[in-house]
């Protein structure tokens, strides 16, 4: 029941996206959407259908082995991303879904597997994580929740007595199955409470900026007992170890949010582009509005998309310790997405402010992208933590070898520069110990994800031979072209700003990232950029 699988085919990943749209579209119009966000009330009929027997949108990320499709990284990825174009909020509750059986799927044991997750795919059971505290935050090792085990009269363990209060639970009010994370004597570790356990009971909803649509609220356990078989893997202090072997996953569907909803932003801000006459033509023919609103998001979200695709592919084959990979993705293209659709309301002007044109929503909705699950700021602290000392153990060859792989096929030269400057970029702040300061560590790891993401999507345009391909080599000229240039000016700013650094040292620097060459990339850009805005007007039409 291992979740690195290959996954469904073409043909069943297409039944389930079509079958997807067209509940979307019946059950998830304007109308009905602007009123979940009105209310904030949770659509709990619309998700008791799509877990219901006819459609069995849950049964994805299931085992085949207890019923489910087996879904695999690539299909969890698709199907996130197109629910997040049509509503966040829903989208949220899925992963909630995801969240809360994942701990099963790689702690439980056989017997635990068969029973909880054959109810699950069976009853179309609603699931909640339990894991974020009031006071812990992302800290987990901060956790106050405590199960203390109970003895039987041979002095075996018969159950655990929990207690403890969690905080910011998708699902936290309707879900019937709860996997919890409570300090048990041997660590933390991941139990299963029921709905209606005496001692249990929900917060009141949470108000929220957006994805109004989704349920979040506290639950708080006050002498919870559970029988000992109710312990994930019957061994204490495995949680955390279970929940990092999925973090791959998760974080993929967070990206898949992010980029979702960018997606869905753009593509409204490019018809209304075409539509909206300003000055006797379309406001689209106005660089003003392309080169600043539109270009630089587009060609953003294709490389968040690029990255995604890798990943998935990776997880899919089996690949494990993806976990930083997963954080890369996550950061890049939750902030893509947040970046793109705060530029769709400036580019509806007054009507993107209003309620009626649902870019404003698809703003808040999004914000919360760089938050749950670990926000932006946690992600960039793994990135530049892993980063920084695989940089090192390799001397460089980390991202010297992705600047090779590149040349190998022909194309993306000024993403392998970006890459080749920023193993040294590293390696001179290693030099003077310059990562121990967070602020260094959180530029380094951006920059990280600069170049990755510019890497994986000049991969995929030498690659793709389809009627995008024009469009994926304009956008990775001009996303590698921004990594050269963000390499540069960056590096050279931590360096001076450090203090630590001589004239010389700096300037030796300078001559081994190749500064001039860096910034030379940028030749040729305007033209790009005209070329982007001409190609998204023609897949608009």
């Amino acid at each position: 029941m291992d979740r690195t699988r290959a996954g469904l085919d073409d043909e069943t990943l297409d039944v389930v996206l079509k079958t997807l749209k067209t509940v979307s579209e019946r059950r998830l119009d304007k109308a009905s959407r602007l009123a979940l966000d009105d209310s904030g009330e949770f659509p709990l009929a619309l998700v008791n259908e799509l877990l219901g027997p006819e459609l069995g949108l849950h049964l994805l990320f299931l085992p085949e082995e207890v019923g489910g499709l087996g879904g695999g990284g690539r299909d969890l990825f698709r199907v996130s991303e197109e629910m997040a174009r049509v509503d966040l909020g829903v989208a949220t509750a899925f992963l909630a879904i995801a969240l809360g059986v994942d701990p099963i799927i790689v702690g439980g044991t056989p017997e635990q597997k068969r029973h909880w997750l054959g109810r699950i795919a069976e009853e179309g059971l609603i699931v909640a994580y339990g894991v974020t505290e009031p006071e812990a935050g992302s800290n987990v090792a901060n956790l106050r929740t405590v199960a203390e085990p109970l003895l039987g009269a041979d002095g075996a363990v018969r159950a655990y007595r929990i207690d403890g209060t969690k905080q910011f639970i998708t699902n936290g009010g309707v879900a019937q199955v709860y996997t919890v994370l409570a300090r048990a004597p041997r660590g933390p570790s991941f139990f299963v409470v029921e709905r209606g356990a005496p001692g249990f009971s929900v917060g009141a909803p949470e108000h929220k900026h957006g994805i109004r649509a989704s349920n979040t609220t506290q639950i708080v356990l006050e002498g919870v007992e559970v029988p000992a078989d109710h312990l994930l893997g019957l061994e204490e202090g495995r949680g955390l170890e279970q929940a990092n072997e999925v973090f791959g996953f998760t974080r993929l569907m967070v990206a898949a949010f992010g980029l979702g909803a960018g997606e869905e932003a753009l593509r409204r801000s490019v018809r209304y582009g075409l539509e909206r006459i300003q000055f006797g033509e379309p406001l689209y023919r106005k660089q003003g509005f392309t080169h600043k609103l539109i270009v630089p998001h587009a060609v953003r979200l294709e490389a968040a998309r690029a990255l995604c695709e890798e990943v998935a592919s990776r997880l899919d084959a089996g690949e494990p310790g993806l976990q930083v990979e997963g954080a890369v993705a996550k950061l890049f293209a939750t902030e893509a997405g947040n970046a793109a659709a705060d530029a769709a309301i400036q580019a509806h002007g007054g009507y993107g402010y209003t309620h009626e044109y649902e870019v404003e929503k698809i703003r808040r909705d999004v914000r919360i992208t760089t938050i749950y699950e670990g926000t932006s700021e946690i992600q960039q602290s793994i990135i530049g933590t892993h980063r920084w000392r695989m940089v090192v153990k390799t001397r460089g060859g980390f991202y010297h070898d992705q600047a090779r792989s590149l040349r190998e096929l022909g194309t993306g030269e000024a993403a392998a520069l970006a890459a080749d400057a920023l193993a040294e970029t590293f390696l001179a702040c290693h030099a003077q110990k310059l990562p121990r300061e967070q602020w260094a560590m959180f530029e380094l790891a951006r920059l990280a994800a600069e170049v990755e993401t510019a890497v994986a999507l000049a991969r995929k345009a030498a690659r793709d031979a389809g009627p995008r391909r024009e469009l994926l080599m304009a956008c990775a000229r001009l996303h590698g072209s921004a990594a050269a240039r963000e390499v540069a000016v960056t590096g050279l700013r931590l360096l001076l700003a450090s203090g630590r650094y001589g004239r010389a040292e700096v300037a030796a620097f300078r001559e081994r990232i190749r500064f001039d060459e860096l910034l030379a990339a940028a030749e040729g850009e305007l033209e790009r950029m005209s070329i982007v805005a001409e190609l998204l007007a023609a897949e608009s039409a």
